[in-house]
């Protein structure tokens, strides 16, 4: 696992009230954090995303590769933190090429950041279609009863959950069924640039077989799960019809949790098997 700073608490005790008909009282509950992070880009701020503190670096790579600022960890010279201090701010410095490449986006000429609250407009969903290209390639196949393992366990990998009841988690397993990375976080699309920023700085993001999310599966998950070229994405909930829509285009696997024992499955059905 990638390594990085000490994580500061992700969550505070706070004593709140609980009211009934006939009493009043005092209860002490854990809350999960949520502050601002400020991504700064060739040295001018670039986005300003609201997260859970911890893993922060990692955050920052996968949402620069999630967003299509960078497509290796090479094309960093440096992520940091501002100073050695400030965890609120970290500062990205790509290689000349790459900068070069991404200067449009750099430039903010038509681009909204998928860490916000939702999109809209056909414009955008066209420019962003042209940072995402459809999987390609066979044979990563899991059965049903492993892809509800999947959405059954996710609880059990959330310690901020534990605590606060609070948080979203992404979890990303290999062909062979082990847990590669997780991340948690107050916000969905923080949890899982945090969970594919911890394998892409590693250079293990190629193992990503399968992704595991806690929300619902929007449009912009699925944008950012095809930049990590994981093709099966599996949820507690259903997609949207913009995701789905987008799931099909570029040949991904998309289902959810029915309720029961099984799976509601929504494309790329080949890939999971009895």
């Amino acid at each position: 696992m990638h390594s990085r700073l000490e994580d500061p608490a992700a969550w505070a005790a706070r004593s709140i009230h609980v009211l009934t008909d006939d009493s009043r009282e005092r209860l002490d509950l854990n809350l999960l954090e949520e502050e601002p992070l400020s991504i700064r880009v060739q040295g001018k701020p670039y986005s300003v995303v609201m997260r859970t503190p911890g893993d922060e670096l990692a955050l920052v790579a996968g949402f620069c590769l999630t967003e299509g600022i960078v497509d290796a960890p090479d094309e960093f010279t440096n992520i940091a933190f501002c100073d050695g201090s400030d965890t609120n701010v970290v500062t990205v410095t790509l290689t000349p090429s790459r900068r070069d490449a991404v200067r449009r986006l750099l430039d903010r000429q038509g681009f909204v950041s998928q860490s916000s609250c939702g999109i809209c407009g056909k414009t955008i969903i066209d420019d962003l279609h042209q940072i995402v290209h459809p999987i390609t390639g066979g044979g990563n196949t899991i059965t049903v009863d492993i892809a509800c393992s999947y959405l059954a366990t996710l609880s059990d990998h959330q310690v901020y959950r534990t605590q606060t009841r609070a948080s979203h988690a992404a979890a990303i397993y290999d062909k062979q069924h082990s847990l590669l990375s997780v991340g948690e976080d107050v916000g969905r699309h923080n949890a899982l640039d945090k969970a594919i920023g911890k394998l892409f700085l590693d250079h293990e993001l190629h193992r990503a077989a399968a992704l595991v999310l806690s929300s619902r599966i929007s449009y912009e998950l699925v944008q950012k799960a095809a930049r990590a070229r994981i093709p099966i994405v599996l949820a507690k909930s259903r997609p949207t019809v913009l995701a789905l829509d987008l799931a099909e285009k570029l040949n991904m696997t998309i289902a959810s949790s029915s309720g029961s024992s099984g799976l509601y499955v929504y494309c790329g059905a080949d890939r999971l098997i009895d």
